[in-house]
């Protein structure tokens, strides 16, 4: 005998609604986790398309220099610790522009100053970008003033705008293919000075943003990135080929200003993550902070105590790469200190005229115009170009510079210098300068993209003039020379009321 419950109507009811809630849950969850499922397999999809840079390799040290003092200031333990992968997708790149341009950026809406001082505060406030701007874009960890080469659109009004035309646009890609076309496989260029004339390529390169993402240029600037990164790594930071030679300071200096470029454009700005490129830039910018002479100049041979005590010349370079260092964001030990004694120093060349001397107020090599500009233009991106030492500069240079491509006055050295100045300057000051220079250059680039023979046969008003004839790096060196002239309407380092 068995006993059986009957149910109530009202129970069996309660029962099978039950049993239907409990079917609509089981689908709607199997539903979720499809869809879940869906979402994480399309994220891994878009993850593996996206482009990477190749990392660069570095071979180990077959053989080094004579052990210098100054190496145990250093960090060496960061010369053996791999990059980090940056969590910054790689820069997409523009294909449908009519000249190149290296990296698709968003448009960036104009900043409230310009070039020029006639705003009181230069012509950037020489900050970085938080990746927001006024209109909610930008592109994280580049300067505020310096992203404007990257866009073409803003590339091209800041070119008009200043006085330039798409003539210099068309001359400096011209120039870039050229420069493409004339690179070693080992990413260096030329045969002699290798390192010093590698550094002034991947500047005019970082100049109209290419950077190791860009379609066109890509290849050569990697390689170029490459070549002084393996330089830096197997010298502890020193950037030179001949250690011998104590003119290696210039080369280090140059060398160190594109590396630390490279860092900013294509790392902190695109997250293009280049192996040892961090590394590199600390060492070379931490030996060239620990290599300043006590008097507060640079010197051959990076003597830190020698009675000359350097010269402009050579200063001139050496906080060029410095402020470079300082808007990498990286941490460089006695920076402050190191810029300021560069400026005194400078300041202390400086002629009641307004020229500046080479290793000495009276000093005065030429027309003085040369390092007039050398010392205007560092006293303009570390202070202001209101400052005293740069507007006396300035005001020389206005009254005195000249410029023929094929006169005595071709020294491009100098005129690199006063373009960036007189730019700086505003005014009709660099009215009257941009009259005389851009035609000038413009007119002597030959078909294949370098540029012509400077001198007309006269013996220039330069005290190094090398880059007058064919022989060696001089085509290079015009070339990377003139190109860096045509880029100054759109590429410089920003200006700031002090370095902090």
């Amino acid at each position: 005998m068995s006993l059986h419950a009957q149910l109530s109507p009202e129970a069996q009811a309660r029962i099978a609604a039950q049993r239907r809630n409990s079917t609509i849950t089981s689908v709607i969850i199997a539903l979720l986790a499809m869809t879940l499922i869906g979402v994480i397999l399309m994220i891994i999809a878009l993850s593996t398309s996206v482009k990477n840079i190749p990392q660069a390799t570095y071979s180990s040290a077959t053989s080094k220099p004579d052990p210098d003092p100054r190496i145990k200031k250093v960090n060496n333990a960061m010369l053996n610790k791999p990059a980090s992968p940056s969590s910054m997708p790689t820069a997409a790149i523009a294909v449908n522009t009519t000249s190149p341009i290296a990296i698709k950026v968003p448009e960036v809406p104009p900043t409230e100053s310009d070039f020029g001082i006639d705003d009181g505060n230069g012509f950037g406030a020489g900050g970085f970008d938080s990746g927001q701007g006024k209109s909610g874009t930008g592109i994280p960890g580049i300067p505020i003033e310096s992203r404007k080469r990257c866009s073409l659109a803003d590339r091209m009004d800041r070119l008009l705008n200043n006085g330039g035309s798409k003539e210099c646009e068309d001359a400096v890609v011209n120039a870039l293919r050229w420069l493409k076309r004339t690179q070693n496989k080992n990413g260096s260029w030329t045969n002699q000075k290798q390192v010093g004339m590698t550094g002034l390529a991947l500047l005019t390169f970082l100049g109209h943003c290419e950077t190791a993402g860009s379609e066109e240029f890509g290849e050569a600037v990697l390689s170029a990135i490459t070549y002084l990164v393996d330089i830096s790594m197997k010298n502890n930071g020193k950037l030179a080929t001949d250690f011998k030679d104590d003119h290696w300071c210039y080369e280090h200096a140059i060398a160190t200003y594109a590396l630390a470029e490279a860092y900013t454009l294509c790392v902190r700005g695109f997250g293009e993550n280049i192996l040892q490129l961090e590394e590199a830039v600390m060492a070379s910018g931490q030996f060239l902070i620990n290599s300043q002479h006590k008097g507060g100049g640079w010197d051959y041979g990076y003597s830190e105590d020698s009675p000359r005590g350097g010269d402009v010349s050579i200063v001139g370079w050496h906080l060029q790469a410095l402020k470079a260092c300082k808007f990498t964001g990286l941490d460089f030990a006695n920076m402050t200190r190191c810029y300021k004694k560069g400026l005194d120093y400078i300041e202390r060349m400086q002629a009641s005229s307004g020229a500046i001397g080479y290793s000495s107020p009276n000093g005065i090599h030429g027309d003085g115009t040369t390092l007039a500009a050398v010392g205007g233009l560092c006293f303009q991106i570390w202070k202001s170009p209101s400052t005293r030492v740069a507007r006396k500069a300035v005001k020389f240079m206005d009254q005195e510079i000249k410029f023929g491509w094929n006169t005595a006055d071709a020294d491009l050295y100098g005129h690199y210098y006063a373009v960036q100045c007189m730019i700086n300057n505003g005014g009709k000051e660099w009215e009257r300068y941009n009259k005389v220079f851009r035609d000038e250059v413009l007119t002597n680039q030959d078909k294949d993209g370098s540029f012509k023979i400077v001198g007309g046969g006269n013996q220039l008003n330069a005290v190094g003039a090398s880059f007058a004839g064919d022989g060696g790096h001089g085509r290079h060196y015009r070339t990377c020379l003139a190109t860096l002239m045509l880029e100054s309407y759109y590429r410089f380092l920003p200006t700031g009321k002090g370095g902090n």
